[in-house]
C-alpha cells in the first residue's frame, strides 16, 4: 500500500504490504484465529492430554498482545474503508510506468 499525505501513520504500519481488501480481512481472521489459540485452554481442560499438547500457552501473555493488534488491523481496515479506498493502490500501480 502506498502512503499519500491523508493517510496516518498508524494506518500505514499496519497495512503496508496488504493491497486489497481480502488480503486486510484474511490478516485480521487469521489474527483472531491466532488470539483464539492464544487463550490459555490448557488451564480450563487440566484432564486432557491432548489439550496440553495441542495448546502450549498457559498463560494470557499472548492473547493480552494480540487482541489489540487485532483491533488495530480492524481500525485501520475501516479508516481505509471510509476515507480513501481499496482502488486506490491499484490505481497508482497502472499509472506508473513499468
Amino acid at each position: 500500500m502506498q502512503k499519500d499525505k491523508g493517510m496516518p501513520l498508524w494506518v500505514f504500519l499496519a497495512l503496508s504490504s496488504i493491497e486489497t481488501r481480502k488480503g486486510a480481512l484474511i490478516l485480521i481472521w487469521s489474527s483472531l484465529l491466532f488470539s483464539a489459540y492464544c487463550i490459555p485452554w490448557v488451564n480450563y481442560f487440566e484432564n486432557n492430554g491432548w489439550i496440553k499438547n495441542l495448546f502450549l500457552i498457559d498463560d494470557w501473555e499472548w492473547f493480552s498482545m494480540m487482541l489489540p493488534m487485532t483491533l488495530w488491523y480492524w481500525l485501520s481496515m475501516k479508516w481505509v474503508d471510509k476515507n480513501r479506498g481499496w482502488g486506490l493502490a491499484s490505481n497508482i500501480r497502472e499509472d506508473q510506468p513499468g
